[in-house]
């Protein structure tokens, strides 16, 4: 029977083993919340990329760039890292180019041992589980955390996705479960269980408390996007 494993921050991910896994990358607020959103409104391909100075060169390549550091856009760059910049009509058929703090690094670090590497979301939460019983692989979540380390709303992603194939795949790490449990807890109310999190508190700062309501839907969206080449595009 397959597996799901948690990897709960990239920085962990050396303890896991890759070659006969898919890894899914989660990072909930906001990047891969971003991808799943963009390619279900017609963005062609998105290219994700670990550093901004390979987004720049992207941008220059004729790439429309998306660059986020400390949840903030990189001044320069065409696109931040709300999931609402991805839903404009002019970008339907691009090819976007993106880097954030975290997301696109983890995916960086997945895709060199991985057997694929697919993007999860809540938006997207549904189509992917029933893909990923299609395939014969076993699956690592690997959490995008916030500079190394965990954070709520990735590995509550995690545990939906576990509650999702607990009947398909075997959930025999610790994290797995811890991660299932707290979904279990919390999915009644995603948004006040994510409420005092430190990641939610760094986007109020901010002003943008519409993009934690929009990416804590579930099931918004069909789209299980899969990098072939370097690029994310929409399986179907």
């Amino acid at each position: 029977m397959k597996q799901l494993d948690v990897c709960l921050t990239p920085d962990l991910l050396h303890l896991h083993k890759l070659d006969n896994s898919i890894v899914v990358v989660a990072d909930i607020f906001r990047a891969t919340s971003c991808m799943v959103t963009g390619l279900a409104y017609g963005v062609k391909s998105i290219t994700p990329v670990a550093s901004v100075e390979e987004c720049k060169f992207l941008q220059d390549k004729g790439y429309i760039a998306a660059a986020e550091r400390d949840a903030r856009k990189v001044e320069g760059f065409d696109l931040d890292n709300s999931p609402f910049s991805y839903m404009h009509e002019s970008l339907i058929g691009a090819q976007i180019a993106m880097t954030t703090t975290n997301g696109t690094l983890s995916i960086s670090k997945a895709k060199s041992s991985a057997v694929k590497v697919m993007i999860g979301a809540f938006l997207n939460l549904g189509a992917l589980a029933e893909h990923l019983k299609t395939e014969p692989y076993d699956v690592v979540v690997l959490c995008a955390g916030w500079k190394g380390r965990p954070n709520l709303e990735d590995t509550l992603f995690t545990g939906a996705l576990a509650e999702a194939l607990k009947d398909e795949f075997m959930l025999l790490e610790d994290g797995t479960l811890m991660a299932q449990r707290l979904y279990q807890q919390s999915r009644d109310n995603l948004l006040a269980s994510v409420s005092n999190s430190s990641h939610v508190r760094r986007l109020q700062r901010l002003g943008i408390q519409k993009d934690i309501s929009y990416c804590l839907q579930t099931d918004l969206y069909d789209v299980v996007p899969v990098l072939r080449g370097g690029t994310l595009v929409s399986m179907n």
